[in-house]
């Protein structure tokens, strides 16, 4: 076996204003990531609009749907836009994380990364914000519980901005432990360490300004992975923002391309002991599109190695 792949080319019709930082050419920058690993494509379907209910409800996505201009761009918040392909492509964003989450239990891989924008973790129930209209990433964690009939499944995030929506969506779900590393202070300003979920199963770690990866090893040996540990997950799913990098543009952190592979390394290591290798990982930020490229690579190359 090796690692799938879920992309389409709709997600590239998700356009944004010109110079907004969450752009087409991101996924460019991860296909240059892939290029030359071993892996199975696949298209990322639509998502099932009963998929998406686990998390939003129907009155929401009618308005997401509602928002689609004709022409030019239609402004959610501050910084999330939609244009005429924006619901389609989320829309295959959140299908490519079901699809993944189906092949993955169903033994097709051990694991696989889903290659599709806009990214999702910051949708909370009913608002759209940080550039995301739909939760994908906490819908993947509801289809694994309630339509595969897992006990229990991990979300670890380390994109550099919070998961608030992730948080929001899983806040009362005592099957899911929701772990996430994210610099304090930032956007969209939660994440503290004192907001534990409705279960006690949400694992929160500021990480300081100008830290960089010792600090972050540190962290998460110290608190996220034997909370996973503890945990037992059937399954873990990664959020996988890159704008932790030191070169991107939206935030602070110092990490390195080779941080991205220790922890991932570390996580497929967890999955092994765990839930027999089961990873699904998500593409969420990442703003530079060089450094975008190499931590993909260096990301997914892991999960190409452990996966076969």
């Amino acid at each position: 076996m090796t690692t799938l792949v879920y992309s389409h080319p709709d997600c590239l019709d998700h356009r944004e204003p010109p110079g907004h930082p969450e752009q087409a050419a991101r996924l460019l920058a991860v296909e240059r990531g892939l290029a030359g690993l071993d892996l199975e494509r696949r298209e990322a379907p639509l998502a099932d609009v009963t998929d998406v209910l686990r998390c939003h409800p129907a009155q929401y996505v009618a308005r997401v749907e509602r928002a689609v201009p004709q022409q030019g761009w239609a402004q959610l918040d501050g910084d999330t836009y939609m244009a005429p392909g924006s619901c389609q492509a989320a829309l295959r964003a959140v299908g490519g994380v079901c699809a993944a989450v189906d092949a993955v239990i169903g033994a097709q891989a051990r694991n696989a990364f889903v290659a599709c924008r806009p990214p999702g973790h910051h949708a909370e129930r009913e608002t759209a914000m940080g550039f995301c209209l739909f939760g994908s990433v906490a819908i993947g964690a509801k289809r694994a519980l309630d339509h595969h009939g897992l006990a229990r499944v991990a979300v670890v995030d380390f994109d550099v901005h919070h998961g608030n929506g992730t948080q929001d969506l899983l806040w009362d779900e005592p099957r899911c432990l929701f772990a996430s590393s994210q610099q304090m202070p930032l956007y969209p300003g939660s994440g503290f360490a004192d907001e534990r979920g409705a279960h006690g199963q949400m694992v929160n770690v500021p990480l300081r300004g100008g830290s960089g990866g010792a600090e972050m090893h540190a962290a998460y040996q110290r608190e996220v992975f034997p909370r996973l540990t503890a945990f037992q997950p059937e399954l873990i799913l990664i959020s996988a923002g890159f704008d932790a990098h030191a070169d991107d543009p939206l935030a602070g952190l110092m990490w390195r391309t080779a941080d991205f592979a220790w922890l991932t390394e570390q996580l497929c290591d967890l999955a092994d002991a765990l839930c027999g290798g089961r990873v699904v990982s998500a593409l969420e930020g990442g703003y530079d599109l060089d450094a975008l490229a190499a931590s993909v690579a260096a990301h997914v190359g892991v999960l190409q190695r452990r996966g076969q």
